[in-house]
C-alpha cells in the first residue's frame, strides 16, 4: 500500500502525506534507509517511543531513498536524523543514533 502505512503506531510519510501530518500536533519525524546500519540500530528506538507516546506524539518515518526531495528540502545531510515539529514548526534535530534518553528529552 502506497501512502498512509500504519504499522505499530508509526507513520511512513511521504512527499503527498508529509506536510498534513507535520501541520499539527508534535511529530517526531525519523529520516532513514534500510541500507544505513546506524538507523536499523535506531529502529527499536522509534518502535518503543512510537507506543509510549502514542495518542500525545505522532511518530513516523521518512525513508530517504524513496523520498529523497523531501531529505533535501530538510536539509537531511547525515542519517539517521531525527527532527521534532510541533504545529509544522522545526523545534529540535537529532543527528546520528542516539540513547532514548536523548528523544524522551527533546520530546518534553
Amino acid at each position: 500500500m502506497k501512502g498512509v502505512n500504519l504499522t505499530m503506531s508509526k507513520l511512513n510519510l511521504t512527499s503527498g502525506n508529509f506536510d498534513s501530518v507535520i501541520a499539527s500536533g508534535q511529530v517526531l519525524v525519523d529520516f532513514w534507509a534500510e541500507w544505513c546500519m546506524p538507523c536499523r540500530m535506531l529502529g527499536p528506538v522509534i518502535d518503543d517511543l512510537a507506543v509510549e507516546y502514542e495518542g500525545r506524539v505522532t511518530v513516523a518515518k521518512v525513508n530517504i531513498d524513496d523520498e529523497s526531495a523531501l531529505a533535501a528540502r530538510y536539509d537531511v545531510m547525515s542519517i539517521p536524523t531525527v527532527v521534532i515539529f510541533k504545529d509544522g514548526v522545526e523545534q529540535k534535530r537529532i543527528v546520528g543514533a542516539q540513547p532514548k534518553e536523548e528523544y524522551t528529552a527533546a520530546l518534553k
